[in-house]
């Protein structure tokens, strides 16, 4: 029997499609900035799997709870967690790629535009 070699440690692939698959849930219900952070989310996740492949087990534990931190965000119903959940999986994936040294890997708030200018305060800029 032939074994096909993906250059993938067992279970990477299962995980980076686990984070596709929820990527792609999240997108019918995610818009601008939230969708933005989900996506930005999904690749720092994909570049852990892919780079603690080889690494020791605990460093790879810490990667699939993040992993599945931020695929298992459900209520009991089954309906999708409001966008501070997706803060709380912005914690735990930042907490995990400084515990790894990849502060290459943080996922930052964009504060490259300039919030909306309320109605009143126009005049005063």
């Amino acid at each position: 029997m032939t074994v096909e070699e993906h250059g993938f440690a067992p279970g990477t692939d299962v995980l980076i499609r686990k984070v596709d698959s929820h990527l792609a849930a999240v997108r019918g219900s995610l818009r601008g900035a939230e969708l933005e952070l989900a996506e930005r989310l999904a690749a720092s996740l994909r570049e852990l799997v892919v780079s603690t492949a080889q690494a020791s087990a605990a460093d790879r534990a810490q990667v699939r709870a993040a992993v599945h931190y931020f695929v298992l965000r459900r209520e009991s119903r089954g309906n999708l967690l409001s966008v501070r959940s997706l803060a709380a999986a912005q914690r735990v994936v930042n907490k995990v790629a400084r515990q790894l040294g990849r502060p290459d890997l943080l996922v930052e708030v964009r504060r490259d535009r300039e919030p909306p200018v309320p109605a009143g305060d126009v005049a005063l800029r």
